[in-house]
């Protein structure tokens, strides 16, 4: 017997202990009570939450990307004015 089918049989013992007990009774309340307040906090599951952090990982990539072209091309404007300002300027 695995280690993992030793506690499936663990659980499972003690979940048919308390459904012929009086704490099924609990039970399904705090599970109720516990149901409800999750819902409340507005969780995502683990997959939504990878999703949205490869999104965001790609988003700051694209924002990276972006911001080097902008400064290339500010360079690039840069240099064309410079060579305007020297052709218009006498010598």
């Amino acid at each position: 017997m695995n280690a993992t089918q030793w506690m499936e049989d663990l659980q499972k013992n003690i979940s048919d202990l308390i459904a012929r007990s009086p704490a099924a009774d609990i039970e399904r309340n705090v599970r109720a009570m516990l149901t409800q307040g999750f819902s409340r906090l507005d969780l995502v599951t683990r997959e939504e939450f990878d999703v949205q952090a490869e999104l965001l990982a790609r988003t700051i990539a694209r924002a990276d990307q972006l911001a080097s072209q902008l400064t290339q091309l500010e360079a690039r404007i840069n240099v064309l004015e410079s060579a305007e300002t020297k052709a218009g300027s006498p010598t």
